[in-house]
């Protein structure tokens, strides 16, 4: 299969800190994480295509931070390919007794991408929210975390076939990895991948795009 970026296309990465990776700060513009890894590995392979990567991450957000940039930040740059990774913070935040059910979460999302296909119709990439964890005790704060990440997956899912978008399923990716080597070899907390971890990431985008 080809890789479907081509020559002259805009592609934006936007999501929370995953995302984001130091894009804003010590590694500019692109982060130095999963957006960086695809970026280069793409170049790498296809040097003769000029695509116009840009990362429009912010550690922290949620999918209504999203919307509430998303003509500054997604829309002004008309791209024609657009991934989104979004929902752990949702998630956390909901934990705590915060408004963004896995309903509402669905309906902002939505939102965001039928702006996106109204403006300029992108090709979309959808990246599941994560959890590297394999904790199974019943008291503890990350089973929690563990039981309520599905409902947050099956919505991205759901907009993917909604919206026709390739869905990168990197939850799955990880209990893969899992099965195979600990938590510590791909982050040091469940939530904020190293290198390695952000390889797993990486590979799933480029896979999605037929890299």
């Amino acid at each position: 299969m080809a890789f479907k970026v081509n020559g002259g296309q805009t592609f934006v990465f936007i999501g929370d800190s995953i995302t984001d990776c130091g894009r804003r700060a010590h590694a500019r513009p692109l982060g130095d994480g999963y957006v960086r890894q695809v970026v280069d590995m793409a170049t790498a392979r296809y040097p003769e295509r000029k695509i116009d990567f840009i990362n429009e991450g912010i550690s922290g957000n949620t999918v209504i931070d999203l919307r509430n940039r998303w003509s500054d930040d997604v829309l002004r740059h008309r791209p024609h390919w657009l991934s989104v990774k979004i929902g752990i913070n949702d998630l956390h935040q909901n934990l705590g007794g915060g408004p963004i059910t896995p309903a509402v979460f669905e309906t902002t999302y939505r939102d965001i991408l039928t702006q996106a296909r109204k403006h300029c119709n992108p090709r979309i990439v959808l990246i599941d929210p994560f959890y590297i964890s394999a904790d199974r005790w019943p008291a503890s704060f990350r089973t929690s975390v563990l039981k309520a990440l599905p409902k947050y997956i099956a919505v991205v899912h759901k907009m993917a076939r909604e919206f026709k978008a390739a869905s990168v399923r990197t939850h799955d990716l990880f209990q893969q990895q899992l099965r195979h080597r600990p938590a510590d070899a791909f982050c040091p907390e469940p939530v904020h991948p190293t290198a390695s971890g952000h390889l797993v990431i990486a590979h799933g985008v480029l896979k999605a795009l037929g890299w």
